[in-house]
């Protein structure tokens, strides 16, 4: 075991077996886990994966895990926040957009067990939304809805597409206001809050997050159009990488960092999506970040975060970045604090 965790130390990840159409299941998670000493506790209809991280804590466990997607990870990321434990992350989700930017190997999901063997320890931001945790983003608009439609989960594609037609039409918006450093904008087609900045200048990266401890949020606010758009993601991609600068007024894309970032008036409640989770939320309601928020347990080797691109160039300038050369072993990946 690593140092600072002993052999003794007790271990319990909390796998959804829903996530990732089964991707638990499919890596042999359980008995590769157990053979390391670790537990693992599957959710179900009656214990949903917040429950199952506060019985471990309550049973006295050292190191929480969780094995699922975005979701899954910010329920039980609340949990080891609240309770001083270090987070293992498991990534057996779809999309597993918190553990690729830790620098994990998300392809191959067990890789990360070999934390419990030789480990490291390091911290990164978090972020809420009112009294709910997010540890990638919480979204307004056409995302929140979308989740609202049957069958999301298995057609997520088809259900945006239900979705959409509103929002294309101009007939739909976030009932809601939002301050921006071009002014307050009132009733936005589409709010995104993340757990710090996207990147955003170039499309191959477009979305990623090369540090998770930037200590701010970021927000991207896209205003309701003038027209009927052609294609709201198309029109939503093309606008971000025209974005200037943040000072600018009557910009269609708002994107900029803060500590903390309100969604105000409207209607008396709200409904968004966390993490890819549907929440309905009070408004007002005031996003905030939480710098060095939660401790993570990472394996020394994994693949990083790739460096990240200047604006403007084709090249790419080193931020940092984690790295997959074996040399970097015992540092905290990229973006992250060794505490």
């Amino acid at each position: 075991m690593m140092a600072g965790i002993g052999t003794g130390t007790r271990v319990v990840i909390v796998a959804n077996p829903h996530s990732g159409g089964g991707k638990a299941a499919r890596s042999d998670l359980i008995n590769r886990a157990e053979g390391l000493g670790a537990r693992v506790w599957p959710t179900t209809a009656e214990h949903d994966a917040a429950s199952l991280a506060r019985r471990a804590v309550g049973e006295g466990t050292q190191v929480l895990g969780v094995a699922g997607g975005d979701g899954t990870v910010s329920a039980v990321a609340a949990v080891a926040a609240a309770a001083h434990r270090p987070l293992l992350v498991i990534p057996a989700g779809t999309r597993n957009h918190f553990a690729r930017d830790l620098g994990l190997d998300i392809r191959n999901p067990v890789l990360s067990l070999n934390a419990l063997d030789n480990g490291i320890l390091a911290r990164v931001d978090l972020a809420t939304a009112g009294p709910h945790v997010f540890v990638n983003n919480v979204s307004f608009g056409i995302y929140a809805d979308a989740l609202l439609e049957p069958g999301y989960r298995e057609d997520k594609a088809r259900t945006f597409a239900t979705a959409a037609p509103g929002y294309l039409k101009g007939e739909q918006w976030v009932e809601a206001d939002i301050d921006t450093p071009q002014g307050p904008i009132r009733r936005p087609q589409v709010v995104l809050v993340s757990n710090n900045p996207y990147h955003l200048a170039t499309p191959r990266y477009l979305g990623r997050r090369f540090s998770l401890t930037t200590g701010t949020l970021g927000c991207i606010v896209l205003r309701r159009p003038p027209d009927t758009p052609p294609n709201l993601l198309r029109r939503l991609r093309r606008d971000l990488r025209r974005q200037g600068d943040p000072g600018r007024t009557g910009e269609p894309v708002v994107a900029w960092t803060a500590a903390d970032i309100a969604v105000y008036d409207g209607t008396p409640h709200l409904n968004a999506g966390i993490d890819g989770e549907l929440v309905t939320l009070p408004l007002p309601v005031t996003c905030r970040i939480r710098p060095g928020g939660l401790q993570v347990l990472l394996p020394r080797d994994r693949p990083g975060i790739p460096r990240e691109p200047a604006p403007g160039r084709s090249g790419t300038r080193h931020t940092g970045a984690a790295s997959a050369d074996p040399a970097g072993a015992g540092r905290p990946p990229g973006g992250l604090r060794a505490r």
